[in-house]
């Protein structure tokens, strides 16, 4: 009789592994169909770049995106909040037009940078000058009330507006080398030529501000055809500009050959005082675990050149997607999926940085976090953040992946933790297994890439398809884990430049109060 017991239970025992082994191959199987056959990343992402529109911390359309993203999750059955975690510059982009209308009159292609002074409607309209050679900062003061009344360009001309490959497929060695050896010299003079003055590439602003100039142009290059980075303004009256690299050389032509040119600006804005900032938190609930946490990762704030497609919109959109599965198809996880579209991450991670802070009783009972941030592609890389025993957990989550959407993903085990970059190291210095789910380049930190090129064209739907299935089946499988993930560090290993060992990061707090100055 006892034996009868024993193969019962073993049998018993079989079934229910073999049972389970059927229904994660189910989910996972249901988790590929409804990502292939009813995926909504097109819609999602219509409705946040081309709706919404860019996503600078502060204005208008960041609240609106947290809005938006809110109200879409509670369409799928997910329930979504905003939680507010400090304030900011209030900030409104207007219209932007610049003209020159000496010697010829012809529209130029440029915009205000972030938080820049606003222009009247009129606008303003003045000769351009450039910055002198000077021999000391002494020679620069005396002459600096050359400025008054005046629009001065800021930034180096570049030499070319061809990128390095374009010159490499079709120059000549020499002549490729020989432009290499002259921009590089150029560049050189041009570090002197500022360190001369006294001031630095953004304290050398605020003393052409006071010196009575009436708008500053720069023109940021990105190393790409038509692409140009756009940061912020640190101005306090008078508008800041930045033109692409075309007009920007023709100007300064312009002015260095006597041909002085007069240019028009208009560059309106709105200031709003001081916004409230807000982390979006959408949540579905555990049954089992529901005190243990999978995040999925994404900041939902981005620069404003353009609408912030591929930086941050892709990751967004990726976790959205990937929660509508879960909710779809495995609606009842063992433990809680939180979705954490993080604010202000462009300012300094703050609003993860925020969250880990505010909740400890969160970050202390995570099973995972994945993050993604770095461009429309493929995800193709994986780190272990220096968490000792990460290869385990991760492999055993990988391997239950088809190949079709992991066959190019490299791991590194145990790998060193992140101090910054993105989100995820938010909670890697918390002690917290977070993980970059990083991707392929498709010339991100060329052509998009806080540039004024990084729109709805740039997203390779395809790829991003790829990884909400990777994170949707990675987090199914973190939740229903049997074991809780380790976080044991491993023993960092030496930095080659300094000869010392690497560290882990501490926590940061967040800025909750910014933008002002």
């Amino acid at each position: 009789m006892k034996k009868l017991i024993l193969i019962f239970m073993m049998f018993g025992a079989l079934t229910s592994t073999i049972t389970f082994a059927q229904s994660t191959e189910d989910v996972i199987q249901a988790i590929v169909e409804e990502g292939e056959e009813n995926s909504q990343l097109e819609p999602l992402a219509h409705e946040l770049m081309d709706v919404v529109g860019p996503r600078l911390v502060g204005t208008p359309q960041m609240k609106n995106s947290n809005d938006w993203v809110v109200s879409t999750y509670k369409k799928w059955g997910i329930e979504a909040e905003n939680q507010e975690y400090g304030k900011w510059r209030g900030w409104e982009r207007g219209i932007t037009h610049v003209d020159m209308i000496e010697p010829r009159v012809v529209s130029l292609s440029g915009m205000q940078l972030a938080w820049s002074p606003s222009t009247s409607k009129r606008g303003v309209t003045a000769d351009v000058i450039t910055l002198p050679e000077v021999e000391d900062s002494i020679s620069f003061q005396k002459w600096l009330p050359n400025v008054k009344g005046k629009i001065v360009l800021i930034s180096m001309p570049q030499p070319t507006g061809r990128p390095d490959y374009n010159w490499e497929e079709f120059a000549k060695e020499e002549s490729f080398e020989k432009m290499k050896e002259e921009r590089s010299a150029q560049t050189e003079a041009w570090r002197e030529k500022i360190n001369a003055t006294g001031y630095n590439y953004r304290s050398i602003n605020e003393a052409l501000e006071n010196a009575g100039a009436v708008g500053l142009i720069q023109s940021r290059w990105s190393n790409g055809f038509g692409a140009n980075k756009i940061f912020s303004a640190n101005t306090k009256e008078i508008p800041v500009i930045d033109l692409s690299l075309e007009d920007y050389g023709m100007i300064y032509r312009l002015v260095e050959s006597g041909n002085t040119p007069k240019l028009k600006i208009v560059a309106e804005s709105k200031e709003l005082g001081t916004v409230p900032t807000f982390n979006t938190i959408a949540e579905i609930k555990g049954t089992e675990k529901p005190e243990e946490y999978v995040i999925l990762s994404a900041h939902l704030d981005s620069w404003d050149g353009a609408t912030g497609a591929t930086d941050n919109g892709t990751g967004t959109i990726t976790m959205m997607e990937a929660a509508r599965i879960l909710k779809k198809v495995y609606p009842n996880p063992k433990r809680t999926i939180l979705i954490g579209h993080w604010g202000s991450e462009e300012q300094g991670l703050n609003g993860s940085r925020a969250f880990v802070e505010d909740h400890p009783e969160i970050v202390d009972n995570v099973q995972a976090v994945f993050n993604q941030d770095n461009g429309t592609g493929r995800v193709v890389s994986i780190s272990g953040q220096g968490f000792l025993h990460a290869y385990d957990y991760i492999g055993r989550w990988l391997a239950a992946v088809p190949d079709d959407y992991k066959d190019e993903i490299e791991t590194t085990f145990p790998g060193t933790p992140s101090r910054g970059g993105s989100d995820y190291a938010s909670f890697v210095a918390a002690g917290a297994p977070a993980f970059s789910l990083s991707s392929l380049s498709w010339s991100y930190w060329n052509y998009t890439w806080h540039t004024n090129l990084d729109t709805y064209d740039k997203i390779v739907f395809d790829d991003v398809r790829n990884n909400a299935i990777l994170t949707a089946i990675m987090t199914y499988m973190a939740s229903e884990d049997e074991t809780s993930t380790s976080r044991e560090r491993a023993v960092l290993p030496m930095n080659s430049r300094t000869n010392e060992p690497y560290t882990w990061p501490e926590p940061r707090s967040p800025e909750r109060d910014g933008g002002k100055d």
